[in-house]
């Protein structure tokens, strides 16, 4: 298959200049040359700080809201369109299977058309007046208005719609928007861009930069001039720019997770087992609330893991282009090294394992299912972002959720029983944002709140909750004596 290698200069507004260094993109499976994306230094970003910053101090250019939701819409239009090849790009240069790139695509316009309708909708309540003497004939009007620049830093495994909740909001709040993709996958981030700006959005209102090493990535989030930083990625990473930011940033950070599921004793496991599957190999394991600790009741723990296994076995390994593949490569060599290395460390603890345990050419790992690792082991303290399952037998239900519970990361969380009361039980006392019953951890609808607590996250996404972070409630106070 011949693919088009297509380079993407700067895309900061106004900036004539031509970068002469270049970051290469390769596809995760086989190595071959994608694209090329231009580098850019600290005077670039000083650049398109500037460019940004003074487009908000201008308010009378701002744009109307009846112009953002036309800009969103045309966008929706451009990018159905485009669906096959944004699909088609995500899965190439991110190695999600091309199936499952399709459905990502699918979510990326719908996140687009939840922040038209959401701005649609957008209101503020306002504040009661006249409950004391002080507060007679007066009359509140709460407005909403953009917080200001925006900084959104990307993360690889979902490059499409990932985009869409980062930079869809900021523009749906009226915000200028810089947005960082990750380095591994950036040119699905400035595809969709250039829709937008194809939309009729003014290309100062959305930039992209790729800086040229995180020295730079540094000053571009902890500038002054940046009113909110949206994060995607690892916590040491998120962590460390949060305690950079400049006095007066807001943030949204959003990590990963160990995603702990209790099965417990009556639950139906015929129905369980797809879902369990899905939720721990899907992208191969690389999803920040992926299936990875099952505390399962010792009466069906060998059950669980034996159908687990059968489905984990039977899954297509490979290419992410070809429509058969259902767990693709993971994004570099060195995390499959990690994963391995992980793995045979649990193994040698004393974990059992079930299936898989070994690289795979093409940067792949099969589907890994492991029985009852040490607590101890790296394996159950960290998350893997890889396709492997953990399964712990347990007859103490309570046990279980002190086990689950154990961890300085808490993120979506799964209970499967037939028992309502059981199912009830567990989710009130599981440490998580969102505990699912009778589905998978990994399980989300773009306008649900999706939050990470303790080490996972700070803020709530979903296209709603993003929304209103990128905007302050402005209050204004009328003094009428008719009133």
């Amino acid at each position: 298959m011949e693919t088009t290698i297509q380079h993407f200069p700067l895309m900061i507004a106004g900036l004539s200049k031509i970068s002469s260094e270049s970051f290469e993109v390769t596809s995760p499976f086989d190595g071959s040359l994608l694209g090329t994306v231009a580098k850019a230094n600290e005077s670039d970003i000083d650049y398109a700080l500037n460019t940004a910053a003074n487009l908000f101090a201008d308010r009378a250019n701002w744009l109307p809201k009846a112009e953002r939701i036309a800009i969103l819409e045309r966008s929706i239009v451009i990018m159905e369109q485009q669906a096959e090849s944004l699909a088609l790009g995500a899965a190439h240069e991110g190695g999600k299977p091309l199936t499952d790139s399709h459905v990502e695509m699918v979510r990326c316009i719908d996140s687009i058309r939840l922040c038209a309708n959401t701005l649609r909708h957008d209101v503020s309540k306002p504040v009661p007046m006249g409950a004391n003497a002080a507060s007679q004939h007066r009359l509140t009007i709460m407005n909403k208005e953009p917080i200001g620049v925006v900084v959104a830093v990307s993360a690889f495994n979902h490059p499409l719609n990932l985009i869409a909740h980062q930079v869809g909001p900021a523009i749906a709040a009226g915000c200028p928007v810089i947005v960082k993709p990750a380095e591994n996958t950036p040119l699905s981030c400035f595809r969709l861009v250039e829709i937008f700006h194809q939309a009729g959005l003014p290309a100062q209102w959305c930039q992209v930069v790729m800086p040229e090493n995180h020295q730079v990535a540094e000053k571009l989030v902890t500038d002054p001039r940046v009113a909110f930083f949206s994060f995607i990625g690892s916590a040491k990473v998120g962590w460390y720019l949060r305690s950079k930011l400049a006095a007066g940033t807001r943030c949204a950070l959003e990590h990963g997770g160990v995603a702990p599921v209790i099965v417990a004793e009556d639950a139906d496991v015929a129905a369980a087992i797809p879902g369990l599957a899905k939720g721990g190999f899907y992208h191969a394991g690389q999803v920040c609330v992926s299936v990875q600790r099952l505390y399962v009741h010792e009466s069906i723990a060998r059950d669980v893991a034996s159908r687990l296994v059968a489905v984990a076995t039977k899954m297509v390994v490979g290419d992410p282009l070809s429509d058969k593949t259902e767990v693709g490569p993971l994004i570099r060599s060195s995390e499959v090294d990690r994963v391995d290395a992980w793995v045979k460390d649990a193994v040698s603890d004393g974990a059992e394992l079930l299936c898989g345990g070994h690289s795979l050419p093409n940067n792949c790992y099969p589907p890994t299912v492991l029985y009852n690792p040490s607590n101890d082991s790296q394996i159950s303290q960290a998350e893997i972002f890889g396709p492997v399952v953990c399964i712990y037998p347990f007859n103490d239900l309570d046990h279980a959720i002190v086990a689950a519970n154990s961890l300085d990361v808490a993120f979506q969380a799964s209970v499967y029983s037939q028992n309502i009361n059981t199912s009830m039980y567990v989710a009130s006392r599981l440490d998580a944002s969102a505990v699912m019953i009778n589905e998978h951890t990994a399980f989300r609808v773009d306008w649900m709140p999706f939050a990470g607590l303790k080490h996972s996250g700070l803020g709530t996404g979903g296209i709603p909750y993003t929304m209103e972070d990128m905007q302050v409630d402005k209050m204004i106070v009328i003094t009428s004596k008719g009133i």
